[in-house]
């Protein structure tokens, strides 16, 4: 299975999101930790299920389209995939781990477009002096992934 990209959009302060998974819609209500709608036939949904759960979910399988990439991006990317669950590098640690020390704006750039949330984990990356941010998400929804794998901030 390739994913060409995994997309959300936050209706309000992080109440639901809206993902697109191999071409399906899934969606997930924070408050209430229900997702849905999925017939239970794909089972990269039923793994975003899981991971949305709380539930420790590999994605490392999961293969990513990265035509669009400059080699310094898939660095970014495939780096980024190895960090551990409930785990957090800075922009800087990020980049230095990627081959480019010294380069933390270019980390900071690539998870500003990342495609493919969770399976590319932006959400552990933060800044040097905080939590950093979460794109049009929010922080309040980095701290709620992040707290989903144990990390507190």
């Amino acid at each position: 299975m390739t994913v060409v990209e995994t997309r959300y959009a936050v209706p309000g302060w992080g109440v639901g999101e809206i993902w697109r998974a191999n071409g399906r819609l899934v969606e997930h209500d924070f408050r209430f930790g229900r997702t849905g709608p999925n017939d239970g036939s794909d089972p990269l949904v039923e793994r975003f299920r899981a991971f949305l759960g709380g539930r420790e979910v590999d994605f490392s399988d999961v293969e990513l389209d990265l035509d669009w990439a400059t080699p310094l991006q898939r660095s970014i990317a495939e780096t980024l995939r190895a960090v551990p669950r409930g785990e957090i590098v800075s922009y800087g640690e990020l980049a230095a781990l990627a081959g480019r020390p010294g380069a933390p704006r270019a980390a900071g750039a690539f998870c500003s477009v990342n495609r493919f949330a969770f399976v590319v984990p932006c959400h552990r990356v933060v800044a040097a002096n905080g939590i950093g941010g979460y794109g049009d998400a929010g922080i309040e929804v980095k701290r709620r992934l992040l707290a989903l794998e144990g990390v507190v901030l």
